[in-house]
């Protein structure tokens, strides 16, 4: 049995690492999905501690709570989808349980939307909305030929079998993802609202190309912002899937920043992280029906090539011109 630990809201590295810990004294198979969630494989702990996966699910609120303050949510479950939709679709701060039987798991996921489905995103939601499909339960009985025929040969197949509750993957024990951040320091304490915007054009641009050169994809973004007084202010923000795109980097640091609401602050400096690191090989992709998002990677990796040959600095948004 999986279990997927929620661990009750973005939390600092050193707690999370501590987290972690009290999950590795449980079983060694865990999965750690910063910033605040872990996958636990307990299959084989069940026999040692003498209880079941739900009464393990127990045992690490008990100790979360004891050790570090912290009120989980643990979804448990035959595999990490239904255990992350167990989490998620239950109340917080409690244990939800999907039994290891074929009815049970079709009684969880009845009536569940297709927006429950980790990596379904809007597009797709409207997609299937426009031919009736707007439950897990209609995606099962739909024909396979016929999802393959809305949404593609891989993605239609992928979603039916997720639809169902089936989910092949498995917890992969590792440290967690580390982080990549860049950063920008103004000259002197910056008022200027145009020349601020430049400079997170110019960070989400510089750490979409990092994350590009090392085959990386972000699950999150967190942005710093320094001000004349040294004081600081960090906002983060999960994104809609795991990118490494400029564009949808870009979007998602205006709206971090929009977000603090800042009135004529005199700005220091600006700092962007991406967190949650994996493999862009492994990412799954939103599905686009028109040729402009294509356009827009083909025309990203061309510039790419170019800094590779060139020097980071050869292609850039105009906004950002004059900032190393």
């Amino acid at each position: 049995m999986i279990l997927y630990v929620h661990f009750g809201g973005p939390c600092s590295e050193e707690t999370f690492r501590q987290l972690l810990d009290l999950l590795g004294e449980i079983t060694p198979v865990v999965q750690a999905l910063p910033p605040d969630a872990a996958f636990a494989d307990v299959s084989g702990s069940t026999r040692y501690f003498d209880r079941d996966a739900t009464g393990l699910a127990a045992l690490i609120r008990m100790r979360a709570a004891a050790g570090c303050d912290a009120d989980c949510t643990i979804g448990v479950a035959p595999n990490p989808l239904l255990a992350r939709l167990a989490a998620t679709r239950g109340a917080p701060g409690a244990i939800h349980t999907v039994p290891d039987n074929s009815q049970g798991i079709t009684a969880f996921l009845a009536g569940l939307p297709v927006a429950a489905l980790p990596d379904v995103g809007p597009a797709t939601v409207r997609t299937l909305t426009s031919y009736g499909l707007t439950t897990l339960d209609t995606i099962t009985v739909a024909p396979l030929a016929t999802l393959q025929r809305i949404l593609g040969t891989v993605a239609g197949r992928q979603l039916h079998q997720r639809a169902a509750g089936i989910d092949p993957t498995r917890v992969t024990p590792g440290a967690p993802p580390r982080s990549l951040s860049t950063e920008h320091r103004f000259g002197r304490d910056e008022l200027d609202p145009g020349r601020q915007r430049g400079a997170l054009s110019y960070l989400a641009e510089r750490l979409g190309a990092q994350l590009r050169g090392e085959r990386q994809v972000c699950r999150s973004l967190t942005l710093t912002v320094r001000y004349a007084d040294h004081s600081t202010t960090t906002r983060s923000r999960t994104l809609p899937e795991p990118t490494a795109h400029g564009p949808q980097l870009r979007s998602v640091t205006y709206a971090l920043y929009a977000a603090l609401g800042l009135q004529r602050a005199r700005v220091r400096g600006i700092t962007l992280r991406a967190d949650g690191l994996f493999d862009a090989d492994s990412a799954t992709r939103q599905l686009t029906f028109g040729t402009g998002d294509d356009k827009a990677h083909r025309i990203e990796a061309a510039a790419d090539r170019a800094r590779a040959r060139f020097g980071p600095g050869v292609v850039r948004p105009a906004s950002t011109a004059g900032m190393a």
